[in-house]
């Protein structure tokens, strides 16, 4: 049955049994004993860890090539779209509660805990000379002195490139629904470029922040909130550059057509997803 005749009938594809949701319960497995084992030192934490993610990577691979594959052969109508839209958004949903956590704890922290901390009797309760000031270095004695990230250079062109990417992706999906596949091409691999640098400059301001402010994930409340925050960042960005590169193979091999391509949509609204909680961290992590 075509694509087409799908759309006008009351069809919806039913994938026959799969083995890859049983891989990808093996590779959580293995993922999650190995990080366990990892952070309390076991010799085996760090080998289940590599088999988890080898297994996970396997299954992300021969999943999603199956997916690509009904897709290509017409087996999804717009009930099937409409299910990876729903999807996709609440995937989204579920990334935006989970940095909302962060910010939270942050927010707490910086503007609940330490002006109620600085109430109280310092003598009694806390130590002597305790500053309720932020960035905090917590108890006397406990913290090496740090210094604290500013918003330049490093995060201020970080957040043009990002911006920037927006803009390349958006122009990209044009050239998709105006079906000028070189243009596409050409501005998809400008946003992942983008994408890339963005990572390396991170990079390297966490080698300046390690080495020459001291500051660490270990640096009291105020460096476990701007590595956790910063750091699931960019780790989204790696999984959006990954997704977008997937999407480039998919397009150089003739994937996608003007009306139906909504892998590279789902791409393209993580990616957006991700520029979004860059601004927020701009502004409360570098600037606030």
């Amino acid at each position: 049955m075509s694509a087409a005749a799908h759309d006008s009938a009351p069809y919806y594809f039913v994938p026959s049994p799969s083995k890859w949701p049983m891989v990808g319960s093996i590779a959580m497995a293995f993922s999650g004993f190995g990080a366990v084992g990892t952070v309390n030192h076991q010799s085996w934490g760090p080998w289940f860890l590599l088999i988890g993610f080898c297994v996970l990577f396997y299954m992300l691979t021969g999943w999603f090539s199956a997916v690509a594959g009904e897709s290509e052969a017409g087996q999804y109508n717009s009930l099937v779209d409409s299910s990876f839209r729903w999807s996709m958004a609440w995937f989204i949903f579920s990334e935006v509660m989970f940095f909302g956590a962060f910010f939270g704890a942050l927010f707490y922290a910086r503007t609940i805990s330490m002006p109620w901390l600085g109430d109280l009797d310092h003598k009694q309760f806390l130590w002597p000379n305790f500053s309720a000031a932020w960035p905090h270095i917590g108890p006397a004695g406990t913290i090496s002195g740090f210094g604290k990230v500013g918003p330049w250079p490093i995060p201020t062109i970080n957040t043009a490139l990002l911006l920037t990417s927006g803009i390349t992706l958006t122009i990209a999906h044009h050239a998709l629904k105006d079906n000028r596949r070189s243009s596409l091409i050409f501005w998809m691999v400008a946003t992942i470029a983008l994408g890339a640098t963005f990572l390396g400059l991170q990079v390297m301001e966490y080698i300046h922040a390690y080495t020459e402010l001291n500051l660490k994930l270990t640096s009291g409340i105020f460096g476990s909130t701007f590595f956790m925050l910063t750091g699931f960042h960019g780790f989204h960005v790696t999984i959006g550059a990954i997704m977008l590169t997937v999407v480039l193979i998919r397009i150089i091999k003739g994937h996608f057509t003007p009306e139906h391509h909504f892998a590279f949509e789902g791409a393209a609204w993580y990616w957006h997803f991700v520029d979004v909680v860059w601004l927020l961290l701009y502004v409360i992590v570098y600037w606030l």
